[in-house]
Formats: C-alpha cells, structure tokens, sequence
C-alpha cells in the first residue's frame, strides 16, 4: 500500500485550505518626481482690488533717455510718461475627486484611507506642475541647436537632429540675453535651470565636469535644493524628469526627442490664486452612507511675466529613445 501524504497539493489533504498564499500588507507607492515648476512663480498679486476671473498685471514704461544738454534759458519742454504694459493672468478650476466605497474599506487587507489620501494629495502638486511647465516651455525667446549650428530665436524645432546636442555655448548665450536683458538672478549671482537628467549627461559628457561648482562650494548644507546638481556658466541647475520633451524634431523615422531647457531669472512667471489648491473631504451624502468622497481642488493660472527673464533651450540627447 502507497503512502498517503499529508501536504498542500492532494486535492483532499490538510494543507488544502490551511496554507495559502502571504500577501504584505504594507503597499508602496510609485515612483515620483519632485514637482518643481510651480516654484518659478514668484510674481504674485500686491495690491487686488477686487475678486475677479482675470487679474491684470500693470508694468511702467520708462522714459527715453535724455542725454542733450539744457540750455540755460530754455525752459524744457514736458514729455509725457508711456503708457504701462500689461500682463494678464487667466484664473480657472482645477481639480481631481475618487468616490471609495464602505465595502472597499471593510474587505480591504490593508488600510486604504492614508493611501489613497497621499495618492490625492501628489495628484494635485503633480497636476498643477505640469499645467504651469506647459505655460512657460513657450516663451517667446529661445536657442537652438540646429544641423550643428547654434541658433538664437530663430531656425525650427523640427530641424533638431539627432546629433544636435546641447553644449556649453546655449548657456552662456543664454545667459549674455538674459544679462543683456537686465533679468535679476534667482539665487546669488545665479539664474536657475531646469533639465532632463538625459540632456544633463550630454552637458557634464561635454564638459568633463570642468567648471562645474558643488552646491556645497555656494550654499550651506540646508540650504541645497532638491534635484540641485551644481552651477555652470552662471546658472544653478535642477535635474529634473519632468522637463518637457516630444518627438517633434528632424528625421521621421521616427522623430528626434527634442528636450525643453529652461533658464530663467526672477519675474519670470505670475501666479494668481483665488483659491489655494487642498485636499478636500467630501461629504457622505448617499442613501446608506457608502460611498466617501476625497479630492483636491483650486482656482488659480498662471502666465509669462518678464519675457526677459526666460530662455528655453532646444536640444537633444544621446540618451533620448528614438520617437519617445
């Protein structure tokens, strides 16, 4: 007579509905970036005078310099003061909700409240920074390299190939502009850059590392900021994934990945806000009390403040996947 086994297989034995399978209870998270465009915003309202859908910027006009000597019995004639410029700053709705069910919550094998709570909470940052890098990725002034050739605020984006890589002339001639532009730097003598980690390679690859300063040779240890990789050719920069790329340059098949690298000043970006975006716990308001809403909503825009005070490089990488 065969043995009969005590396990986990035979259809009959005790390990049939005793040995099942573990699970951790503790669910991680995905992977995520630092937000970091929304922080450029460092133009805001003063003085407002009244709530409203549209908030409009005044900016003064200065006079023509007078460089001509008085004579000494004319009296001068008046010149009128220009008329301000304006920038104007669209409010709209923004916001994300998740309805959780009773039966979720009680069948659940982990607890699913702080979970989704952190999921909401990096919605709303992760939402709003990418509507604030879709406003500034397109200011008007911008280089380029194209067919191996520098090219300031001219050529295309479609005729970025694939060997036109960025290199140390971008930056410093981004910087001359943005000098020669009278934009004030973010953080010392600095203007801040913000780049794809890929585009950050061909940069250092260019440079051997040459010139580059630590953040711990300008600032003190608590005062580093997330992403910060050092400064080059005046400007403190911030690797970042969430820097905008598309496959929208030479070559069709497929198309160069072409990375937007900004550079920019202080005054580059307004913000206003009618209401400051947060995390919102709805009311149970269904006949049996199951289901609980939480989102995140805000009424705030965005626009280009100083033109000036904005560069946008336009390259690609040797890292880049083709057509991505």
């Amino acid at each position: 007579m065969s043995n009969a086994y005590t396990d986990i297989l035979s259809g009959a034995s005790l390990g049939t509905n005793l040995v099942k399978t573990a699970y951790d209870r503790l669910v991680e998270f995905n992977l995520r970036s630092f937000p970091w465009y929304r922080a450029i915003s460092d133009k805001r309202p003063v003085n407002q005078t009244q709530p409203g859908s549209t908030v409009v910027f005044n900016l003064y006009a200065d006079l023509a310099a007078a460089t001509s000597t008085l004579a000494e019995t004319t009296d001068p004639d008046a010149v009128a003061i220009p008329a301000t410029t304006t920038v104007s700053v669209t409010l709209a709705e923004y916001g994300n909700a998740a309805l959780v069910t009773r039966k979720l919550r009680l069948f659940t094998l982990s607890d699913v409240d702080p979970g989704i709570a952190d999921i909401i909470a990096f919605n709303m940052v992760d939402s709003l920074d990418q509507v604030v890098r879709d406003v500034i990725r397109v200011g008007t002034n911008v280089i380029r390299e194209n067919a191996g050739s520098m090219v300031i605020n001219g050529g295309t984006t479609g005729a970025v190939a694939n060997a036109d890589k960025i290199q140390s002339r971008d930056i410093r001639a981004a910087v001359a502009k943005l000098r020669a532009g009278s934009a004030m730097p973010r953080v010392g003598d600095a203007f801040v850059g913000y780049l794809h980690p890929d585009v950050s390679y061909d940069l250092r690859s260019e440079t051997s590392g040459a010139d580059w300063r630590s953040p711990h040779s300008y600032s003190s240890a608590g005062n580093i900021w997330a992403g910060v990789v050092g400064e080059y050719e005046g400007v403190m920069w911030i690797e970042t994934p969430r820097a905008y790329s598309a496959a929208d340059g030479a070559n069709t098949t497929p198309h160069t990945t072409v990375y937007r690298t900004l550079i920019c000043g202080q005054q580059a970006l307004a913000e206003a806000v009618a209401e400051e975006p947060h995390v919102i716990l709805g009311p149970v308001t269904d006949k049996l009390l199951r289901f609980r809403p939480i989102g995140w909503y805000g009424v705030l825009g965005w626009a280009i403040y100083r033109q000036a005070a904005l560069y946008r490089l336009e390259t690609t990488s040797t890292l880049a996947t083709p057509g991505a």
